[in-house]
């Protein structure tokens, strides 16, 4: 079952909606640096250190704000963290009940097969660096997509619009380039 780009849109719209209404505004970049510092306090124990204030690390960014990252690391079982971990689940258990990882290599778009062919680790790497460079530019910017577009405009923040004109101003001359053809 795929789901119409409508429908999908409206249930995002109405999660992000609720989130910011009963919890706090959606924004997952900040939890992958928690994720650096659980594994970097597991290979060097000495990484993120309690204090009568509560933690901070050895690392400054880490222990910037008061120490919060490092709070968030030495206890990682909060809303944000959890969240991610659900997001990763939830898109597994989407890929499994569409029929597994055979069922995603059928539904390649065209304009990608005929631009890149039909190899999967083709697709996995551009996804990858995709992924990483939107993440870097993400923690440059101290914010991600979720936090600075979706939730920003959701809140009628004016960063939230000049980030989605900016977003979409890359996005756009981005794919004319990479799906020259189609």
């Amino acid at each position: 079952m795929v789901l119409n780009w409508k429908t999908g849109g409206l249930l995002l719209g109405l999660v992000f909606f609720a989130a910011v209404l009963l919890v706090k505004p959606i924004g997952v970049s900040t939890q992958f640096v928690i994720l650096d510092g659980i594994v970097a306090d597991a290979v060097n124990p000495d990484f993120i250190t309690q204090t009568d204030e509560g933690y901070t690390s050895t690392n400054a960014y880490m222990a910037k704000s008061g120490g919060k990252y490092a709070n968030s690391a030495a206890d990682p079982l909060n809303y944000s963290f959890i969240f991610v971990l659900a997001m990763a689940v939830g898109a597994f258990l989407s890929a499994r009940l569409r029929g597994g990882i055979d069922a995603v290599e059928r539904v390649a778009p065209a304009i990608w097969r005929e631009n890149f062919g039909d190899t999967p680790m083709m697709r996995y790497a551009v996804a990858f660096l995709g992924g990483f460079i939107v993440l870097y530019g993400a923690r440059l910017a101290g914010g991600c997509t979720s936090g600075h577009m979706m939730s920003g405009m959701m809140q009628t923040a004016l960063s939230g619009y000049i980030f989605a004109a900016g977003a979409f101003a890359a996005a756009i001359p981005t794919a004319m380039l990479i799906y020259k053809r189609g």
